[in-house]
């Protein structure tokens, strides 16, 4: 099955963190976000739970992937984002959690509100003021606009503007 981002993001933001926190105990965990390597490819392939073929992502010339990790922890991968830096924002085609990271078993929660944070810093970054676009899952439209301070652009265009971003931003990365 190929994948098209026109089928819109179904990410969950599951809670807004400081970091990433354990379920279990509430521990917190510092975070680090560093492009993905070829050497990770090994790591998340489908056959170990994770969706889609992330390579194809790797080897896309116009898409950077980034993978966040727990600092001092670079080997396990929480969870992974493919984005595309355009002429006025960022746009995000793929957010996923580790397989770990899922359902009523994760492990972690605040890794997809982790990695979108990183994409609005990005967005400043290389100029565009914060500004972040992806496309929606229909029954997520709601969602995003609630956790993430996403508006409804029109059909299932979903913008995060320099606001939202900025208490984003704020939210995961202090410094």
């Amino acid at each position: 099955m190929k994948y098209k981002s026109s089928k819109g993001l179904s990410f969950v933001i599951d809670k807004l963190t400081n970091s990433i926190e354990n379920v279990i105990t509430g521990d917190s965990f510092p975070t680090d976000i560093s492009v993905l390597t070829n050497q990770d490819l090994k790591t998340i392939s489908k056959k170990k739970g994770w969706l889609f073929d992330w390579k194809k992502e790797f080897i896309n010339p116009k898409r950077e992937t980034y993978k966040l990790t727990i600092v001092h922890n670079p080997e396990i991968i929480q969870g992974l984002i493919s984005v595309e830096v355009k002429s006025d924002h960022v746009y995000m085609h793929l957010v996923k959690n580790a397989p770990f990271n899922k359902g009523k078993s994760k492990v972690y929660a605040g890794v997809a509100g982790n990695l979108v944070a990183f994409v609005c810093r990005l967005s400043f970054q290389r100029g565009h003021e914060g500004n972040v676009s992806f496309i929606s899952k229909t029954q997520l439209i709601d969602h995003y606009e609630k956790t993430l301070g996403a508006f409804h652009f029109g059909g299932r265009v979903m913008i995060i503007e320099t606001k939202s971003a900025l208490k984003l931003i704020d939210k995961y990365f202090k410094n």
